[in-house]
């Protein structure tokens, strides 16, 4: 604001003295020339700067007081000399060193000898400052909590009408304030709600029966284009210029609706993942019975109709383990080999099985986005998974279609992990496989990955294929999700982790041939340990029949007794998960400390015991049951020898 121009005061040196000492004692007054130098200092002054009128007088003021202009003090003169007048905030410094803040005017006095002098009073608004850092630094602290917390903020008058609409809720609502203030708050609530809103507020305000305001609730809200989602609306009161207000705080329930189903998804698809694991588990151990006396009975019996018949019960008993393995694999239980690799080039070599295997009425694309796309996945697992996804793509498709896979990096960040709780962020690679099939419904889409659950008819499907991806996608690390609308078409998601390098794990090869091969023996003694007597007795026979002497225990702590007992035990052959309180890890390592030198091999219905989190198994020290005598004949001479 320009300065007004205030007609020059003239006095004398003794007049204007008198002034200051008389009028000095309430007021705070410095009186300088245009140097700068102090010819007059009032009482006030000294009291409220802490230099005395002795201590002042003759020095430079603004060396004194160390004063800070609001601009630079030539604009501060040249505006004293044309309106012979100046006011302003400006700084000084008090004696003892603090600073104090002073609302300054200084006007421009001609003495009776010719000279201009610099009339300074000076107010103390220190208080007056620091109160008003204390309102503006409250008012940035709101504002900062109003612009980070996630919820609405909506304010209404006791007529229903929005007086105020935070950005929040602008975004959540999908309405901007010019467009909601002034109108009532119910346009943004569906029916019933809507039409009853007005009497639900005028009945509070005439009886005070409160149904929300003063209680958090969840209700529903409408946005502007119609669509409905779950809030949880706070809702508080006051008054303000003598008329109700009532603010409310509103919170977008919808991704937390969201995670919670996931969640129980997941716990729902765990459970029914350890079930089905523990059956494989127990169908394994079945298998393992029937297989191996069949296997037996077979070496005795010369060629002929029985042994076309023993070899075909064989190869039903072979494909019962290819299920339990579908089922271990959904149940993340399945035996897998994961090395480094590529999974661009991994795809792209896939890819023209998959074309043979779709047929010509299906148009297959594999894109791949970028390079270095290595991951540590079991190859095999892998295409197999992709092969069943293909397979449901094909089946979705009867009339033809796209099937197109894509291959990329993605970084998977906290606000992903969030929407889902299971996933950690990082570095992923990323297959996408998208059909334009028929789509799934949200019934099927909530069940797809279950078990035995298929939409094809009856005798078409084993309902394993989706499940097994996801087991198989867990057990590696990964994540899967499922996109699909109907009519169209279907998107599969997987995520594997991203790594810049790893070591190859060993393959062991196969071992299975024909039960009438010569097989490697020995006459060392075996301890076995099995709870399944069955079973048992099927691993006594075939380590018998092999020339070793063989000791056999039901449990864990029977094993351990007859082992500080006897120092001829070469090596202890036991199954993992066994009742009675001790599993076969924890068996092993107690023998490790008894008999450093004991040699030991696994067994087990479920996975390796490396991916079981026990580290202290080597390679080729397990056994995955239904096994053939050749592999536990070969995996016994390995360890023993």
């Amino acid at each position: 604001m320009p300065h007004r121009f205030i007609s020059p005061r003239t006095t004398s040196p003794e007049e204007l003295g008198a002034i200051v000492r008389i009028m000095g004692g309430a007021n705070n007054i410095i009186v300088q020339g245009f140097d700068g130098v102090i010819t007059e200092w009032s009482a006030g002054c000294e009291n409220m700067y802490g230099w005395m009128r002795d201590e002042a007088v003759g020095k430079a003021v603004d060396d004194l007081l160390a004063t800070q202009f609001p601009e630079s003090i030539e604009e501060i003169h040249r505006q004293l000399r044309e309106n012979n007048s100046w006011q302003g905030e400006i700084t000084h410094r008090h004696k003892d060193g603090y600073e104090v803040y002073v609302a300054s005017r200084c006007m421009v006095v001609n003495l009776s000898d010719g000279e201009a002098v610099i009339v300074q009073t000076n107010n103390d608004i220190s208080d007056l400052k620091l109160a008003q850092s204390e309102v503006n630094a409250r008012e940035a602290h709101l504002r900062s909590i109003l612009a980070t917390v996630p919820e609405a903020m909506i304010v209404i008058n006791e007529r229903g009408i929005v007086i105020s609409f935070s950005t929040a809720a602008e975004k959540l609502f999908g309405i901007q304030a010019d467009d909601i203030c002034g109108r009532n708050i119910s346009n943004l609530m569906p029916n019933p709600d809507r039409d009853a809103h007005d009497g639900y507020l005028s009945r509070y305000i005439r009886t005070g029966e409160r149904r929300i305001i003063g209680y958090g609730r969840v209700v529903t809200g409408q946005r502007a284009d119609g669509s409905k989602f779950p809030m949880e609306l706070h809702v508080g009161e006051t008054t303000a210029n003598g008329e109700r207000i009532f603010t409310g705080f509103v919170r977008d329930l919808t991704s937390r609706y969201k995670i919670e189903e996931d969640l129980r998804q997941a716990q729902k698809m765990e459970a029914v993942g350890q079930l089905t694991g523990g059956i494989a588990h127990d169908f394994n151990n079945l298998l393992t019975v029937i297989s191996g006396n069949l296997e037996m009975i077979e070496a005795k019996l010369p060629e002929g109709p029985l042994s076309l018949l023993l070899r075909e019960a064989q190869d039903a008993a072979g494909d019962g383990a290819k299920l339990t393995e579908q089922l271990l694999a959904f149940g993340r239980r399945q035996p897998l080999n994961p090395t480094l690799a590529d999974l661009g080039q991994l795809v792209s070599g896939f890819s023209d099985l998959l074309r043979r295997t779709l047929g010509e009425n299906i148009d297959l694309k594999t894109v791949i986005v970028g390079s270095n796309h290595n991951v540590l996945v079991d190859s095999s697992q892998l295409q197999n998974a992709l092969l069943n996804i293909a397979l449901n793509a094909r089946d979705a498709m009867p009339r033809g279609g796209s099937l197109t896979t894509e291959i990329k990096r993605v970084y998977l960040d906290a606000d992903y992990a969030k929407m889902y709780p299971q996933v950690r962020t990082g570095d992923f690679v990323l297959i996408s496989v998208t059909d334009t099939g028929v789509g799934m419904s949200d019934e099927v889409k909530e069940h797809a990955f279950e078990p035995f659950f298929t939409t094809k008819d009856v005798g078409s499907g084993t309902g394993l294929g989706l499940s097994m991806v996801y087991g198989f996608v867990k057990q590696s690390g990964g994540h899967l999700q499922l996109y699909s609308e109907v009519g169209r078409g279907t998107t599969i998601r997987i995520y594997l982790p991203w790594v810049q390098a790893a070591a190859a794990k060993i393959e062991v090869p196969d071992t299975r041939s024909d039960s009438r091969d010569v097989l490697p023996g020995g006459a060392e003694t075996v301890l076995v340990v099995e709870d399944d007597a069955r079973v048992r007795r099927v691993a006594v026979a075939r380590l018998s029949s092999m020339g070793y002497k063989v000791i056999e225990v039901g449990n864990a702590q029977a094993a351990l007794e007859i082992l500080a007992e006897d120092p001829t035990i070469a090596l202890l052959f036991t199954d993992i998960v066994m009742p009675g309180g001790m599993t076969g890890d924890e068996l092993a390592k107690e023998a490790r400390v008894m008999r450093s030198d004991l040699k030991i091999l696994f067994t087990s219905g479920y996975a390796e015991p490396g991916l079981g989190g026990r580290e202290f198994a080597t390679p080729g020290s397990w056994l995955r049951k239904p096994y053939t005598a050749k592999d536990l004949a070969v995996r016994v001479r390995e360890l023993l020898d």
